[in-house]
Order: C-alpha cells, then sequence, then structure tokens
C-alpha cells in the first residue's frame, strides 16, 4: 500500500495541476447542463435534447467522483504543503464539501425511485443550496485566482524545486552547483488597498447583489411549510373566473391539514390565462354524449375532497394535499363510454401540452379534474382553474389547464413521452 501510494504521488504538483483542471470543466459542465434543466425556457427550446442534457449532467456528476477519489490519495501530501497557509486550507475544506455534497445529493436524486421522496426532497434542498452557495463562490474564485495561477511563485506546489540543483559539469564530469538567478529588489511599501483586493471585493459585492436576493427567496420558500403564501400566489393570479367555487367543508379547512412542501413551476410555454369568456370544458371523442360546459355550469357539478401527495419525477414532493374537484369516473358516467374506446387523451389549455393514460388506468377512483387546492383556487402558475390530479403516477401525467378529455381508439404518446420520458409513471411503491 505504502509503494502504492508513493507512485500515486509521484510527480505531485502536476497531477494536482490536472485535477484541478479536470475537476473545473467538469464543474462548468454540471453549471451549464443543471442550469438548462432548471430554466422553463430551455424546457420547450431543446424538446427532446433536454433529455439528453439530463443524462449529461448525471453522467457528469457521477464522472466527478474520480479526480475527488484520485485527490484523497494526494490529500496527506498536499495538506502538509498548505499547513501553514490557512487560506488555502478553508478553500480545500469548502471545495471538497461542495463536491462530495453534489455528488452524494445528485446520486439520491438519480436514485429517486429506490430511496423514496423524503430523502429526495432532502437531496434536493441541499443539491439546491450548495449550487446557490457554490457556484458565485467558483466564479468568485476562477476570476480573482487567474493572474494567481499564472504566477508560480504564488502557488504552494511548486512544478520545479525553488532551491539549489546539483548536476553534473559539462566536461569534467565533476558537479558544479547552479544557482537560480534572482534578481534583488528593494522593498516596496504595500498598499493599504491593493488593485487585487479592490477587484476581489468588487467582484464579491457584485455577486452578492446580483445572486444573494434570489437565494434568500428560495432559502425562505424552502424552509417554510408551504413553500410561501398561498393567498400572495392567489392574489397575482392572472385567470379571472366568476364566481369562484364554494370550497366544501372538507376543503376548507382543509382535512389534509394543508400541504406540506413547495410546488415548482415547470411549463413548456408562456402560462396561459383565462376569463369567462375564452373558457370552457369539453368530454368528446368515442362517447355517447358528448358534452361542454362553460364555467358557470361546470360549477354546478357534484364534486368531491381528497387527500393526496404529489411527486414530480425531477426529485420534489408535496405532500397531504387537499383537492377538491370531480372524480374522472364521474366524466366518463356522464359522458357514456364506447366500446371502441381504448385511451383517454388530456389537453391543456395551453394549446401544446396533452398526455394520456388507458381505460383500465382511468379506474382509479382518485383521479380527480381539480378546481380547488387546500380550499382555494388553484392559481395559474399551478395550472388553474381546472387541472388534472394522478396521484398515483408522476406529475406530468397530471395535465395544467385541463379544458378536453377525448376517448380514442389508439394508442397517444404524450408530449414529455415524445421526448424521452418514461411512459410508466407509475410511482414505485414506496411512493404510492
Amino acid at each position: 500500500m505504502g509503494r502504492l501510494l508513493a507512485s500515486i504521488q509521484k510527480s505531485f504538483g502536476k497531477k494536482l495541476v490536472r485535477i484541478h483542471a479536470w475537476n473545473a470543466w467538469l464543474v462548468a459542465l454540471l453549471a451549464i447542463t443543471g442550469l438548462v434543466l432548471l430554466g422553463g425556457f430551455w424546457r420547450e427550446v431543446l424538446g427532446e435534447v433536454r433529455v439528453w442534457i439530463r443524462w449529461i449532467h448525471i453522467i457528469g456528476g457521477l464522472a466527478l467522483l474520480v479526480p475527488v477519489i484520485y485527490y484523497l490519495f494526494l490529500a496527506s501530501k498536499h495538506w502538509k504543503q498548505i499547513r501553514e497557509k490557512p487560506a488555502q486550507k478553508t478553500n480545500v475544506i469548502l471545495v471538497m464539501i461542495l463536491l462530495v455534497g453534489w455528488i452524494v445529493s445528485g446520486i439520491l436524486l438519480w436514485l429517486l425511485r429506490q430511496v423514496g421522496p423524503t430523502v429526495a426532497n432532502t437531496a434536493l434542498f441541499v443539491h439546491d443550496l450548495l449550487t446557490w452557495v457554490g457556484l458565485p463562490y467558483i466564479i468568485y474564485h476562477s476570476i480573482t485566482r487567474t493572474a494567481w495561477l499564472k504566477d508560480p511563485k504564488k502557488r504552494s506546489i511548486q512544478l520545479q524545486p525553488d532551491r539549489d540543483m546539483v548536476q553534473p559539469a559539462p566536461t569534467t564530469g565533476a558537479t558544479t552547483t547552479i544557482k537560480p538567478n534572482r534578481t534583488a529588489t528593494p522593498q516596496e511599501a504595500t498598499p493599504f488597498y491593493t488593485r487585487r483586493a479592490f477587484l476581489r471585493t468588487a467582484i464579491g459585492v457584485g455577486l452578492a447583489i446580483s445572486v444573494g436576493p434570489t437565494f434568500l427567496r428560495w432559502l425562505g420558500n424552502s424552509l417554510t411549510s408551504s413553500g410561501g403564501s398561498w393567498e400572495e400566489v392567489a392574489a397575482s393570479n392572472p385567470n379571472k373566473m366568476v364566481p369562484n367555487p364554494t370550497p366544501l367543508s372538507d376543503s376548507k379547512p382543509p382535512i389534509g391539514g394543508g400541504a406540506q412542501g413547495e410546488f415548482r413551476v415547470y411549463t413548456v410555454t408562456p402560462i396561459p390565462s383565462f376569463d369567462n369568456s375564452n373558457w370552457s370544458f369539453t368530454i368528446d371523442g368515442l362517447v355517447n354524449k358528448p358534452q361542454t360546459w362553460n364555467w358557470e355550469q361546470f360549477l354546478k357539478i357534484k364534486r368531491k375532497v381528497q387527500v393526496s401527495d404529489f411527486h414530480c419525477v425531477t426529485g420534489w414532493s408535496v405532500y397531504k394535499n387537499t383537492w377538491e374537484g370531480i372524480p374522472l369516473l364521474d366524466f366518463l358516467s356522464m359522458a357514456g363510454v364506447k366500446p371502441q374506446a381504448k385511451t383517454i387523451k388530456f389537453y391543456s389549455g395551453d394549446g401544446v401540452y396533452t398526455d394520456s393514460i388507458t381505460l383500465e388506468q382511468a379506474q382509479l377512483k382518485d383521479i380527480m379534474v381539480a378546481l380547488l387546492h387546500d380550499g382555494n383556487i388553484i392559481p395559474a402558475d399551478l395550472g388553474g382553474p381546472v387541472r388534472l390530479v394522478i396521484p398515483k403516477m408522476y406529475a406530468y401525467k397530471s395535465v395544467k389547464w385541463l379544458n378536453r378529455i377525448e376517448l380514442i381508439a389508439d394508442d397517444h404518446t404524450g408530449y414529455w413521452e415524445q421526448r424521452g420520458y418514461d411512459k410508466d409513471a407509475w410511482l414505485p411503491d414506496n411512493l404510492s
């Protein structure tokens, strides 16, 4: 083991520089792909390419294990080199916390189906937190250390030994001592506030001003049980449906006790808005009685209340949601399903998004066309005025802005399934 370690630590300085370079490239790759996956704009622009970017992100995260593990073999020697430099020791500790935290939380998110929602939600919070802290730090570190890395005298690890070197004399075979060329310079007074210090401070303040408010808003939402005030979301709701639904007694106060967690807003189009003049709800296709309702008529349909959890395939969950709406089976009963019908196709009011389930899957009694969440109207950001809720499947099946149900004879591949998502959206047993 000692020989192996000595072999690995040979040419220590060069290996450390290579590790630093590979690590920087991998973190840059993960930062870019992670931000693309997070951004709603890219969901529609990239389409199915986004699924490949997700896999690049996962593979890049796993590849990050290589430089981290390799560094551990060099760590003891590196630590000796910087033992008198507390700032660099702090930097190493912070970087290792970021890298190990990113890797572990990322792997847990990748294994969502195996680890369950509680672990996945914690991992997502840690992953996001480290990203908010890590990316600004890396940007700051990269910009302020560029000149430092180019100056060998300022490196803790010297690629050439800074000492007298003994070499054979070129003609006699004797040895001669070669002294490094050094130019003596008079001691110069160090300015109280150098240009480099000013640049570091300016960059640090700029990052704090630009990133800080968004980070604090994310942190506040993440630490609250409901992800922010529903009343605040509803107040900015662009939908103008009149009148508002009157909640049933089980809905307000919600029998589930109030949702626990934060909904994240994902959309493939700009968020649509509706009022009484441009909204209607239709069930048609292979049915005996095709029907269309306006808003006032729709509110007269008998509603029920249920409590269920809501799980997104990206790793987050919201628990104990109290939904009020019309069971899908009630719509099928009202319309009368023809024998040729095999599939139920759902249409979003955004004009783009669709998804489907089989008629057999539709027999689940908790599939609901929902109007209220915890006794409040569902705002446009979260799919209102009406959205589908399928508790036993991942959320991409729960179509937002639902305005049409069509019974068809053939199969239908939904928006995200066309772009690489698994058509089997069933939750694992430990989620459902």
